[in-house]
C-alpha cells in the first residue's frame, strides 16, 4: 500500500509533469460557487456512487482514503443485492465515513439524479452506456465528476462525452478521468523521456491487453432478457462496447500520451471469436486486433484477446528510431539506457487524492484533454473490427453510430436488443458483411 508521503510526492510530480505539456489538465481561474465550497479543507466532502459493481466501490474507497472528510452519502445501483454488498463491505472498510441510510440507497432508473443532488463528488462506473449521460447530468447540476472508462461507446457518446467536459472546464469543475495510466509516477517520467527524445523518433508500438474474460454472470432464470443482459452487462455490445473500448483503452490512452495526444488518421482490423461460447458470453468478441497509422507512418498494433488458457500480456512496447521502451517496465535500451529508479505509487489511489484534492483547493482538473481520444480510438478499433474494413479517423468520429437504444431511453422495459438463438448462443458482427457507419 501507497504511504500518504508517497502519494502527495505522486500528485505533485503529476501537476508539475501535467503543468509541462502543451496539453495539460489543470485548470486555474477565478473560484465559482462549486469550487470555493471546501477551500478551507476541513469541511465534508459528500460524494455519491453511481454504480455499485468492483470499480465504483474500489473509486468510493481509494476517494474515501484521500481524507476522513470525504463521506460517501448516497448510492445508486438498479440491482439491489449489489448496492446492498457494496455498502456493507465499505462500511466494514470505512465504519467511521460511510453514512449511507436507506433513504439515499436508489434502484430505479432516475436514481442516478437523486445521487447527483445529494453529493458534492459524483463517482460513475457502471454499464459504459451510460458514463457520458450520467457525467453529462453531474455537470450540468454543478457536481464534481469522476468517470470510469470507457468514456462512450460510440461516436454519438463520445460527442456528448466532450461537450460535458466542455461545459466543466466552463463551470470551473473537476471533471477526472478513470484511464488512470497517467498519474503513474513511473510511467511519468518514462513518457517525459521518450518526448524528450531518449528513443528517438516513435516507429511502432506494441500494446497488449491479453487475458481470460471479465466475470461472467449466469442467468438468472427470475430476471427478464433485459434485466439479463443488464446483470452481465460488459459482455452486451449495446452496454460495454466490447473489448477494444472498453478495456484496450488503457493501453490506446498511454500510446496517445506517447504520441502527445495526436490521433490515427485510419485504422484496419480482424477479429472475431474462437472459443467462448454460450450465453454468459454475451455478443462480445474474444479475441481483437486493431491497427492504428499516424500521419508521421507510424503504426500502432494493439491487440485484446479474453480467452482462458492461453497467453496472457498486458505489456506495451514503443520502438523508435534510437532504441525500445517497454513502458510496464519504465525501461529504456539502446542508444539510451534508462531505468525509473524512483518509488512506485498506486494511480488508482493518486487519481482519487487529485479529484478530491482539487475540490479543497478550488483548482479543477479536467481530463476532457485525452480521455475522449483514447475513447475514440478505442471505437475506431472496434469499428474497424466489426466491419473488417479500413476505417479513417473522420469517417468514425463524424458518423451517426450510436447503439440503441439511447441511454436516457434504456430501462428493464426496453425491448432486448439482441436474443440467443437455439443454442443460447448471441449473434455476433461479421466481419466483411456488417456495416455500421
Amino acid at each position: 500500500m501507497t504511504t500518504k508521503e508517497s502519494l502527495d510526492k505522486s500528485a505533485t510530480t503529476r501537476r508539475d509533469f501535467l503543468k509541462a505539456t502543451a496539453t495539460g489538465a489543470a485548470v486555474v481561474g477565478g473560484l465559482s460557487i462549486a469550487r470555493g465550497a471546501h477551500a478551507a479543507g476541513d469541511e465534508v466532502i459528500k460524494i455519491g456512487m453511481i454504480g455499485a459493481g468492483g470499480r465504483c466501490a474500489g473509486a468510493a474507497a481509494q476517494s474515501m482514503k484521500a481524507g476522513p472528510q470525504v463521506k460517501l452519502v448516497a448510492m445508486y445501483e438498479i440491482f439491489d443485492r449489489r448496492l446492498q454488498a457494496s455498502r456493507k463491505a465499505l462500511t466494514k472498510q470505512f465504519p467511521d465515513q460511510v453514512q449511507v441510510d436507506d433513504d439515499h440507497c436508489f434502484t430505479d432508473f432516475d436514481g442516478y439524479q437523486k445521487v447527483i443532488d445529494s453529493v458534492d463528488v459524483v463517482l460513475i462506473a457502471c454499464a459504459s452506456k451510460f458514463h457520458p449521460m450520467y457525467a453529462e447530468a453531474g455537470i450540468k447540476a454543478g457536481k464534481h465528476v469522476f468517470v470510469e472508462k470507457p468514456h462512450a461507446i460510440d461516436p454519438v457518446g463520445v460527442r456528448r462525452m466532450e461537450a460535458a467536459c466542455a461545459l466543466a472546464k466552463e463551470k470551473k469543475l473537476s471533471l477526472v478521468s478513470g484511464l488512470q495510466s497517467r498519474f503513474h509516477a513511473g510511467w511519468q517520467e518514462t513518457v517525459k523521456r521518450i518526448h524528450d527524445g531518449a528513443i528517438g523518433d516513435v516507429v511502432a508500438m506494441q500494446s497488449m491487453f491479453l487475458r481470460g474474460p471479465y466475470r461472467l454472470v449466469g442467468r438468472d432464470p427470475a430476471l427478464t432478457e433485459t434485466q439479463y443482459q443488464f446483470s452481465n452487462w460488459y459482455h452486451f455490445c449495446w452496454l460495454s462496447g466490447d473489448d477494444v473500448p472498453q478495456s484496450l483503452v488503457h493501453n490506446v490512452d498511454r500510446m496517445t500520451w506517447i504520441m502527445q495526444e495526436e490521433t490515427p488518421k485510419w485504422a484496419f482490423g480482424l477479429a472475431g471469436r474462437s472459443g467462448s461460447f454460450g450465453e454468459s458470453y454475451g455478443d462480445m468478441y474474444d479475441h481483437d486486433t486493431a491497427v492504428f497509422e499516424y500521419d508521421s507512418g507510424a503504426r500502432l498494433y494493439a491487440l485484446t484477446r479474453t480467452t482462458t488458457g492461453c497467453y496472457n500480456n498486458a505489456g506495451d512496447i514503443i520502438m523508435g528510431t534510437k532504441g525500445t521502451c517497454n513502458l510496464g517496465s519504465c525501461k529504456i535500451e539502446g542508444e539510451t539506457n534508462w531505468k525509473y529508479p524512483g518509488p512506485g505509487n498506486n494511480p488508482y489511489d493518486a487519481e482519487q487524492k487529485a479529484l478530491i484534492d482539487s475540490v479543497v483547493s478550488g483548482e479543477p482538473v479536467n481530463s476532457g484533454y485525452h480521455m475522449n481520444k483514447a475513447t475514440m480510438i478505442g471505437v475506431l478499433g472496434q469499428i474497424t473490427c466489426y466491419t473488417g474494413k479500413p476505417t479513417t479517423w473522420d469517417e468514425a468520429y463524424n458518423s451517426d453510430l450510436e447503439y440503441g437504444p439511447k441511454p436516457d431511453d434504456a430501462s428493464f422495459e426496453t425491448e432486448p436488443p439482441t436474443l440467443p438463438d437455439e443454442t443460447g448462443n448471441y449473434p455476433l458482427p461479421m466481419p466483411g458483411t456488417t456495416k455500421l457507419i
